[in-house]
């Protein structure tokens, strides 16, 4: 059983590599949020706020699977697929160019849906935005050193929202704490 749908999902992903990479980001960044909501925030399951996880996992479908898709895509057509060095080109590129600008793109993108305005939002990138980007400095690099190294490009998404599980359920805590403490 396990075996067919993992063929069914390779064949899936060869057809259709940028749907299922957004599924299967929006799918983990939406439990993601649902973790936070009730191990961190110790919400109760029947109060999970399922509006909040719909726009957390939409942010996944829409922005962080594709967007995900794509730069690994380009890293691999313009620096390489193979070797350590092509590796070490790649994290470096990808922890210096990419990682901080997705990560302002998602915080934004998450105090929008939330709809806080503009000068709220710019309050919450100066108060987040140094500590998320810190602390993806400590995970993210020696993940996408395995990733890069040793992962097929058409996996790479895969293994990163794997790994990102725990970090969507990080950022989803550190992105509504001020929700969340107010309804304390």
């Amino acid at each position: 059983m396990t075996y067919r749908f993992f063929k069914y999902y390779q064949e899936f992903l060869r057809r259709r590599p940028y749907l299922v990479q957004a599924i299967q980001t929006g799918g983990l960044m939406a439990t993601g949020d649902v973790i936070s909501q009730v191990i961190i925030e110790k919400t109760y399951w029947r109060d999970t706020d399922i509006q909040r996880t719909l726009k957390f996992g939409s942010i996944g479908f829409f922005i962080g699977g594709p967007a995900l898709r794509t730069w690994y895509g380009v890293l691999n057509k313009y620096v390489g697929s193979q070797g350590k060095i092509v590796t070490i080109k790649k994290v470096f590129l990808d922890q210096f160019l990419f990682a901080p600008s997705f990560l302002c793109i998602l915080l934004i993108s998450v105090a929008a849906l939330q709809r806080k305005t503009w000068d709220i939002i710019k309050v919450d990138l100066k108060s987040n935005y140094f500590d998320v980007l810190t602390t993806n400095y400590y995970i993210w690099p020696w993940v996408q050193i395995l990733n890069f190294y040793y992962v097929p490009l058409h996996y790479q998404v895969l293994v990163v929202q794997i790994v990102a599980l725990f970090w969507n359920t990080y950022l989803s805590w550190k992105t509504n704490k001020q929700i969340a403490l107010k309804n304390l």
